[in-house]
């Protein structure tokens, strides 16, 4: 302001000096407002224009006033570099949340989700922003949950990305009038619970037959009625038989236990897999006394691996006894220890009666059988399957069952290249 009374005052005796006063203040004021106009219009080519981040280089007014504008884009610059790395990290953080996230508005429009939650429930980033939540998740348990509006508890219901998962719901207030979605995969809980159910149950009934022979049989021989001999052989041959039966299955439950709890490294042992067949061959003649099989062993007596021994031997005899055990009189059975390309690969081969196809997805649960009549006649408890799967589980491998009804069975797994090792690469490199 001072300026302008300055220059103002300068023409202004110019003006007086020449007597033309009104001229000379009329031109001055012609060429202030030319001035400060290019100076406005040097300020929006800078603002809007320009690719520059400095401003124009300006005297007195004009020039505090471009520095005050460049030191505030700067301050603004700075802050939204600040915003921009605290959205970012609260990006990252909630991308590595364990659950998906998903935010909606008070219309049930989704605002964020993670990419977990993209994964989970099959939303699409960014086609399905202002999407009504509901309207994508279309489960009917899901949606009277969400539109019911009690979120006390949480809901478990159906991914509906994958049908075998099993999510559990939770719906909190977020900011204003804004919902946050958690969605937990709570499959293995669902399915342990299950499984514990199952377990409890099949045990029960599996021990409860045994018993009550037992029991029975007590009851009868505690009476002062006198029996005849055979009568009493054959209840001891009886009692020993289920006796025998509930120690096996004990001790198939222990084994199967210890499995499962099995922390022991399989990369840290070499197992002598041909010595351990040798072994296991001549415990199936002996088995198969009885049954008459012709049982052929093609072994790779070089072919070792990695792993734990006592799993691998339950893996190993559980397969070939449930051959024995299963085949009809008379049979062949075939089992196969080779090196196929990179890995070890096992199987067992037989000529028996074979599996229909809609047990295969289920014979390897716990105490599941196909005939459990027959089952039973062998002295099966169901298990030996269930154990041969964690075991190889435990291996980093999986059990492949191919059967047809009416020509036989084939049971097999490989060991990936890093289990597999021959007896020379083990001389080799200092192991042996």
């Amino acid at each position: 302001m001072t300026n302008v009374l300055v220059y103002f005052s300068i023409v202004a005796i110019l003006g007086l000096f020449i007597d033309r006063l009104f001229l000379c203040l009329w031109l001055a004021t012609v060429a202030l407002l030319m001035i400060h106009y290019w100076q406005l219009f040097r300020l929006n080519r800078w603002l809007w224009h320009s690719k520059k981040m400095t401003p124009p280089k300006a005297k007195g007014l004009w020039g505090h006033i471009y520095d005050g504008v460049y030191f505030l884009q700067r301050r603004n610059r700075n802050k939204r570099k600040e915003l921009g790395m605290l959205v970012r990290r609260f990006r990252e953080g909630s991308e590595a949340l364990p659950d998906a996230a998903v935010v909606v508005d008070a219309d049930a429009c989704i605002v964020w989700c993670n990419r977990l939650a993209r994964i989970e429930l099959g939303l699409r980033w960014p086609a399905d922003i202002g999407r009504r939540i509901d309207n994508l998740i279309r489960h009917p348990d899901f949606i009277r949950f969400f539109q019911g509006g009690h979120y006390e508890n949480p809901i478990e219901v159906i991914s509906p990305a994958n049908d075998q998962k099993i999510l559990e719901y939770r719906v909190m207030p977020y900011g204003d009038k804004h919902l946050l979605l958690i969605a937990r995969d709570v499959t293995r809980v669902t399915q342990m619970d299950q499984m514990r159910k199952d377990f409890v149950a099949n045990v029960s009934h599996e021990l409860r037959t045994p018993l009550t022979v037992v029991t029975g049989y007590l009851e009868m021989l505690s009476g002062d009625e006198e029996y005849p001999p055979f009568f009493i052989g054959k209840a001891y041959d009886e009692m020993s038989s289920q006796t025998r039966r509930m120690q096996s299955l004990i001790e198939q439950l222990l084994i199967l236990s210890r499995i499962e709890a099995s922390s022991e490294p399989v990369y840290e042992k070499i197992v002598d897999v041909p010595t351990l067949l040798k072994t296991i061959e001549v415990e199936a003649a002996t088995l198969n006394q009885a049954k008459h099989h012709k049982i052929n062993f093609d072994i790779d007596p070089n072919l070792t691996a990695f792993g734990v021994e006592t799993e691998l031997r339950s893996a190993f005899s559980n397969l070939i006894f449930n051959a024995v055990h299963y085949t009809p009189d008379g049979g062949e059975i075939n089992v196969r220890w080779q090196l196929d390309g990179t890995q070890a690969h096992f199987s067992v081969q037989d000529n028996g009666d074979g599996i229909p196809q809609k047990h295969l997805t289920r014979i390897t649960e716990r105490f599941y059988r196909v005939d459990k009549a027959r089952s039973r006649k062998t002295g099966g408890s169901g298990l030996g399957l269930s154990i041969v799967k964690h075991v190889l589980n435990h291996h980093n491998s999986k059990l492949e069952i191919k059967s047809t009804v009416g020509e036989g069975s084939t049971f097999s797994f490989a060991f990936s290249e890093e289990l597999t090792m021959a007896n020379k690469t083990i001389t080799e490199t200092g192991l042996a």
